[in-house]
């Protein structure tokens, strides 16, 4: 059973923000292209690769299963930081309990609208304060942010939070993402500054 609220460790940091970031208040919107147009009643979280079987979960039975709560903090490799946000969503870990993933599943591709594809070690997406988020501070989470499911990964850079995620893949070779064949950095950990490749 998971912890429904989860408490991400770089919020218990004595320094909160990484080298070369500075504070927003705000919530800035950055994408790649235009904000699609998602109708949740087509929507479809697909689950393939390096798996047992194959699922497909609608927006219903998504939003269905069972919900974590995760505090934490955001980086943006353009060097900006958000303190104190507050996710509610599917963590990672619930996709354990929907799929029997196969040994050789080393990583992750995240699938997005509009194209859009990041990677991540099985590390990096297990970690118990990833969650596929559908709200955002208490109120449903808005399309400029990623509705209706973005994927919120707090230790790393923002870019690896892909918005309007559509669904997953297990692999066994890492395969860099839409921003990582662009030149960035392909693990993306802001206390390093892995920004660019």
């Amino acid at each position: 059973m998971n912890d429904p609220r989860i408490i991400s460790p770089d919020t218990m940091r004595e320094q909160r923000v990484p080298p070369g970031q500075k504070l927003a208040t705000k919530f800035p919107v950055l994408h790649y292209g235009d904000i699609p147009l998602i109708d949740v009643s087509t929507w479809v979280f697909k689950i393939k690769g390096l798996i047992e079987k194959e699922r497909a979960l609608n927006y219903k039975e998504f939003s269905s299963l069972p919900r974590i709560e995760v505090f934490s903090d955001i980086h943006c490799v353009t060097g900006w930081s958000r303190l104190d946000n507050m996710w509610e969503g599917v963590g990672s870990r619930e996709i354990r309990n929907l799929v029997r993933i196969l040994p050789e599943a080393k990583f992750v591709i995240i699938y997005a609208e509009n194209g859009f594809t990041t990677n991540l070690s099985l590390e990096d997406f297990f970690e118990p304060d990833v969650l596929f988020t559908i709200r955002y501070n208490d109120m449903p989470l808005s399309a400029e942010h990623g509705a209706p499911v973005r994927l919120v990964v707090p230790r790393l850079y923002f870019w690896k939070s892909a918005k309007w995620v559509t669904g997953i893949e297990f692999i066994d070779k890492d395969r860099p993402g839409f921003w990582e064949t662009r030149g960035y950095h392909n693990h993306g950990d802001p206390w390093t500054e892995e920004r660019y490749g």
